[in-house]
């Protein structure tokens, strides 16, 4: 396919000694590293994917690089996130991220952008680039940019991990490519999927490596795109098994019904909303007259737990059905933050359970505002 991006300007001596292991190689050259050099990329996310891309986009000399995130580092992203460092926990990722990229190339332009993508605001955030990499974390931002992605015809590589697993593609819009090869994300996945059924990093956690894997093989298919080179996951997805290290490729094509509604406005798919009493860890410190369930995954549990509770996994939860036994009495669900808790209570509700509460802002909560000795994570 052709290249994305014009050449820039003649290369400095600087620029010449610098990236002097790409100009040998033919496929790049002077032509290529001048592409990369007037490229304009935007990632999205400065966490486990955004994080090891933006590192060799950056030592790769791309000219400008646009980071948007609205989070704050925490120390149980220094696992994977390795733009970061200790000094930098509470401090927002963009700017943490921008500071170890200028280190790195101080010939490259970092644009550090503390933002939330909303529907409102996505269009004119990411206008001006040449293309988006996408290291979003959650299923609604990532279906927001992929509509606005399609809207302005923008490029864009696309990952997504989860403990063990991964999938790449970059979706490419005409004219770069063949309209049989013009995918995007809804392509791939129609309509977001329930939050009661996929698993967040923070609940279900992620082989740190692994994202180093995925976001090299990112910043590969940002290069690839700009400067023309090679075979690029165009109408493609690469499937990473970190556990048995095996790849594989799945082709992907376009879909005529791709551009229908989110699941909310999906017939039979929206489920009814259930009040749920909230509860505050001061509430509990004394005990709980009734039964506490945690609904973490058990790796969470050998973490600690709240004295009486009884461990059972959320995806156990939700395989309750009318005819088993409710736990007797008041139940009170709690998880790290609330999420899994509220999805586990309102299935109770659902099943007839007449009496469930959630303990608000869940066992990171508790150890706040009750038990400091039990480990943040």
């Amino acid at each position: 396919m052709q290249p994305l991006v014009d050449p820039g300007p003649e290369l400095t001596p600087q620029q010449l000694a610098r990236y002097s292991r790409h100009l040998l190689l033919p496929q790049v050259g002077l032509e290529g590293q001048r592409r990369l050099s007037n490229a304009s990329v935007c990632v999205l996310g400065a966490g486990g994917l955004g994080c090891p891309a933006m590192v060799y986009l950056a030592a790769a000399g791309v000219g400008r690089i646009t980071v948007i995130d609205s989070d704050v580092v925490d120390e149980s992203n220094l696992q994977r996130q390795v733009l970061h460092r200790v000094e930098d926990i509470g401090r927002p990722k963009v700017d943490s991220a921008a500071r170890a990229l200028r280190e790195l190339n101080p010939l490259v332009e970092v644009v550090p952008r503390q933002v939330r993508l909303t529907p409102e605001n996505v269009r004119s955030e990411l206008a001006g680039h040449d293309i988006v990499l996408d290291g979003t974390d959650n299923f609604e931002t990532r279906y927001v940019v992929d509509d606005a992605c399609t809207e302005l015809g923008l490029p864009r590589v696309w990952a997504a991990v989860l403990r063990f697993d991964a999938q790449v593609a970059s979706f490419v819009p005409t004219p770069w490519v063949r309209p049989e090869q013009a995918t995007r994300l809804r392509d791939l996945f129609p309509v977001p999927p329930h939050p009661d059924e996929v698993p967040s990093c923070a609940e279900a956690g992620v082989l740190g490596i692994l994202c180093g894997q995925v976001g090299s093989v990112m910043a590969g298919e940002v290069i690839k795109l700009v400067a023309g080179l090679g075979e690029p996951l165009v109408g493609r997805v690469l499937l990473i098994d970190a556990l048995t290290a095996q790849t594989r490729i799945v082709p992907l094509r376009p879909r005529r019904e791709a551009a229908r509604p989110a699941v909310a406005a999906e017939p039979g798919r929206v489920r009814p909303v259930v009040e749920l009493r909230q509860v505050e860890p001061a509430e509990v410190r004394e005990g709980w007259p009734g039964t506490v369930l945690d609904v973490r995954e058990p790796a969470e549990h050998a973490l600690g737990m709240i004295p009486g509770a009884k461990p059972v996994p959320v995806g156990e939860v939700l395989t309750w059905t009318s005819t088993d036994p409710l736990p007797a009495g008041p139940v009170l669900v709690y998880c790290k933050a609330g999420p899994r808790a509220e999805r586990a209570a309102a299935h109770l509700v659902r099943l007839g359970h007449p009496d469930v509460a959630v303990l608000r802002g869940g066992i990171l909560a508790w150890i706040d505002q009750v038990d400091p000795s039990l480990p943040r994570y």
